[in-house]
């Protein structure tokens, strides 16, 4: 869970607060003297143009502890207003830790749908931390249906804890296609030996779950799965 710059400022010692105070001092300038040359909270700048501010985020490990590296590095993101540029860059040059930062960041910031492209690299990724990171709020609010479901399977392949998937309840609630999906990947796990994870039931019991008009949630009927040949892990 990030920390708030109150909570850092408590657990941080003085010279890491100083360093802090200063690496937001720079983001803040950075986001103030775009704002003012372009009328615009960030204008788009050459994606090979790094700010001052850029270095800080990389550093922010050694000079806060790696604890406490997440948590930073989002606020800088947030105290720059980082533009896509700055955001995409941040991603494909820095190192796994660096990448998180960006991932789960992405909904405190105005970028619209345009940072998909990162969310949809993290999932290919066999690196648990970075999916997890990857479908957090902004995937919830962004991913359509398609890549939402395989984003949900992604997770069960690679093992990270569904509880990471925001906004689970709403987006499988009465999703008869994921249901489809995770009944066919279950029957794979079976017929190859292996055991069915509890969090896929979790989630196959949320599909069975339909919102009436009064906002509760009460159980569908359930349906059979399809005969279809199973897909393979991979997908």
């Amino acid at each position: 869970m990030l920390k708030s710059r109150k909570e850092l400022d408590a657990e941080l010692g003085g010279a890491a607060r100083a360093w802090l105070d200063e690496a937001l001092a720079e983001a803040a300038h950075d986001a103030a003297r775009t704002t003012a040359a372009s009328g615009t909270p960030h204008p788009e700048a050459s994606p090979y143009a790094s700010q001052p501010w850029e270095l800080r985020y990389a550093a922010a490990g050694r000079h806060c502890g790696q604890e406490n590296a997440d948590s930073v590095r989002s606020l800088l993101l947030v105290e720059a207003r980082a533009p896509l540029s700055s955001v995409t860059r941040l991603y494909e040059q820095g190192a796994a830790a660096e990448r998180r930062a960006v991932l789960l960041t992405l909904h405190r910031l105005d970028l619209g749908d345009t940072a998909l492209p990162l969310v949809e690299d993290a999932l290919r990724a066999n690196d648990t931390r970075l999916v997890a990171a990857a479908v957090g709020p902004y995937a919830a609010d962004h991913l359509d249906p398609h890549a939402w479901r395989h984003a949900v399977l992604k997770c069960l392949f690679t093992e990270v804890p569904v509880a990471a998937v925001a906004r689970l309840d709403d987006r499988a609630r009465g999703d008869a296609e994921l249901a489809r999906m995770l009944g066919d990947f279950a029957d794979e796990r079976t017929a190859a030996g292996r055991a069915v994870p509890e969090d896929l039931r979790t989630v196959l019991a949320l599909t069975a779950l339909t919102a009436p008009a009064d906002g509760g949630a009460h159980r569908a009927t359930p349906t059979a799965a399809p005969a279809a040949p199973a897909p393979t892990e991979e997908s």
